[in-house]
């Protein structure tokens, strides 16, 4: 499907306005504790979700509604499919779907670890994943990229910045990963680091995916690899770094819970078809 260069700008305004929302939502965390504390585990609406250690805030519910009511209001046929409130169907659709994770790094946040942020994908009719914002208001910065017209980067008020991917060799580079709230992915996921990093200077766990794609765009990571993420961790991110030129692999399924497999971005020194559990993509 071919869509123009003004509609991808449109969109990618958007995006970029509906993602600010969300980190603005997230960015008042600092009126609750200005040193930065972990939040109390009695207050803020903090409940847990698929595990002891899976968290929801809410913040991550006040961010999604203000993510959805950005883009309500420019696109009221578009649906939306968020981590907090599932999809929302309207009568006579566009065809445009929009995949937001309203708080990338709960877990992060809640312990005022600086590294989460709002993310916002922009799904085409035919399918193809056409822009995406990522916004990390604690690290003043934001990503940002639309289908066939580069990918950027911008830190505080600082000047836009076009990305270009990891520079330099795998075996000083970073590569970043994830591990899952259920036990036993999390325990299949460990035993894949030794293939993962066999190639790499050293590994990085940092606590938000769509993040850690977006370090691999701008070059601070090298490459990232996780098994079993969900379509709302990847949706954005993963379009900045193809748009990049990064080498992309998606999941081939969007519920990474249902039906699980890899998303890497980046080179990881061999073929990803040896990843254990092979990946449905291979």
């Amino acid at each position: 499907m071919s869509i123009d260069t003004g509609t991808l700008k449109d969109l990618l305004g958007i995006a970029q306005q509906a993602a600010a929302a969300g980190a603005a939502v997230l960015a008042g965390r600092d009126d609750v504790s200005a040193a930065g504390l972990p939040l109390d585990s009695a207050g803020h609406g903090i409940e847990t979700k698929s595990s002891e250690s899976d968290f929801v805030s809410e913040f991550d519910r006040r961010a999604e509604e203000a993510v959805r009511g950005v883009i309500s209001k420019h696109r009221p046929q578009d649906e939306i499919t968020g981590e907090e409130y599932g999809t929302t169907t309207v009568a006579e659709p566009t065809g445009y779907r929009w995949s937001i994770d309203p708080l990338d790094g709960t877990t992060n946040f809640l312990r005022g670890i600086i590294y989460y942020g709002t993310s916002v994908g922009v799904q085409a009719p035919d399918g193809e994943w056409i822009v995406g914002v990522v916004n990390a208001p604690a690290l003043q910065r934001s990503w940002w990229a639309a289908r066939g017209l580069g990918a950027y980067m911008a830190r505080g008020q600082s000047a836009t910045v076009p990305l270009r991917g990891p520079s330099g060799q795998l075996g000083s580079g970073l590569l970043a990963t994830g591990f899952g709230y259920d036990p036993q992915r999390r325990a299949q996921q460990v035993d894949s680091i030794a293939t993962l990093n066999e190639h790499f200077g050293n590994l990085r766990r940092l606590g938000a995916a769509a993040l850690d794609m977006c370090m691999v765009a701008d070059g601070t990571m090298d490459a990232y690899a996780e098994y079993g993420i969900q379509e709302h961790d990847w949706a954005a991110a993963a379009l900045i770094a193809e748009e990049a030129g990064v080498e992309v692999y998606r999941p081939s399924a969007a519920d990474g819970e249902a039906e699980p497999d890899w998303c890497v971005i980046g080179s990881l020194g061999f073929d990803p078809a040896r990843l254990n559990p092979r990946p449905s993509w291979s």
